[in-house]
């Protein structure tokens, strides 16, 4: 059945991927959109650009007025290049906590039925070989970025105590030909600056972008709770920087000491250095999503051949 649905966040990275998964499925969507550019994106994905603050929640219930979902997809992460520093969390953590929480109020006091939001794997301790379950326990000590994901994920939590379906997404990391950190990374292992650090051999998990759009649709057919949005079929760290330095027709990445780590990503190392291994079968099981894309290993060879089609061929360093 058709469902009217409202995106905040649609012209994001996941918000690309999303907007046309919930039109082919059937449904009416709206979208925040900031600026005439952005207007006339989602326009040309089918969907209807509205205008409204995400931090204000009388802007908000006007545009989720009579909506059947609303779907929380607001980020704003920085580029690897900054990525070390914590205080270009700030604006994400914020959104993931007090912009969480005044949508949910507008969705509750405007009898909204369903509540998507979207979260991350990273917040997992390290498993080691072991799979992930949304049942794993998080790893929050010291990380203010865990932290404030954690928080988020319990405005989904109360919406569900209020009678409606709360539903969270923990994403994997994405990447795809779209996405601006994909570019980033290709140019950096093309300049030789994406450098495994350590053995490599911790499982990482990941996510091809319009696998993880079409998740977004899928999950409004799925029960309240929390689900994991990842491949098939996670593979050591040391195997997903090969495959994207063949993307990029790059040298395979330089190898560094672990030691070297904290040094160069700051607080952030523990992402990238920690085993995970997630499990997708919970989300697979409560509807009819699976990845196309199974691993990492036949992904970047797509990304590859998607930048070739758009005259954007990596050359060799």
């Amino acid at each position: 059945m058709p469902l009217k649905v409202f995106v905040a966040g649609g012209t994001g990275v996941l918000g690309r991927a999303s907007l046309p998964a919930l039109i082919a499925a059937g449904h009416n969507v709206r979208s925040t959109a900031r600026g005439k550019d952005k207007a006339e994106l989602v326009g040309r994905m089918g969907a209807e650009p509205v205008v409204c603050d995400v931090y204000d929640r009388a802007s908000l219930r006007k545009v989720i007025a009579g909506c059947d979902a609303v779907i929380r997809l607001t980020t704003k992460i920085s580029s690897m290049a900054k990525i070390r520093d914590p205080k270009v969390w700030a604006e994400t953590n914020h959104l993931r906590t007090e912009g969480a929480r005044i949508l949910v109020d507008a969705a509750i006091s405007e009898g909204v039925p369903t509540y998507i939001h979207e979260s991350v794997t990273f917040l997992y301790g390290d498993g080691g070989t072991r799979w992930l379950t949304e049942d794993s326990h998080s790893d929050d000590a010291g990380s203010e970025i865990v932290r404030a994901a954690l928080a988020g994920e319990q405005e989904a939590a109360r919406f569900s105590a209020t009678g409606g379906k709360g539903i969270v997404l923990r994403f994997a990391g994405f990447y795809g030909a779209d996405a601006p950190s994909t570019l980033e990374m290709i140019a950096m292992a093309r300049r030789r600056l994406l450098f495994q650090i350590g053995s490599g051999e911790n499982y990482f998990s990941s996510i091809y972008v319009s696998d993880a759009g079409r998740a977004v649709a899928a999950a409004l057919a799925a029960p309240a709770g929390i689900f994991n949005v990842c491949d098939d079929q996670p593979v050591l760290f040391a195997e997903y920087l090969r495959a994207l330095a063949a993307a990029a027709a790059a040298k395979k990445p330089l190898h560094m000491p672990a030691f070297l780590g904290p040094m160069m990503f700051g607080h952030v190392w523990r992402y990238f250095s920690r085993s995970q291994r997630v499990s997708n079968a919970k989300l697979k099981r409560a509807s009819h999503w699976a990845p196309a894309v199974k691993s990492a290993l036949e992904g970047w060879p797509l990304v590859a051949a998607e930048l070739r089609s758009h005259d954007a061929t990596p050359r060799a360093a």
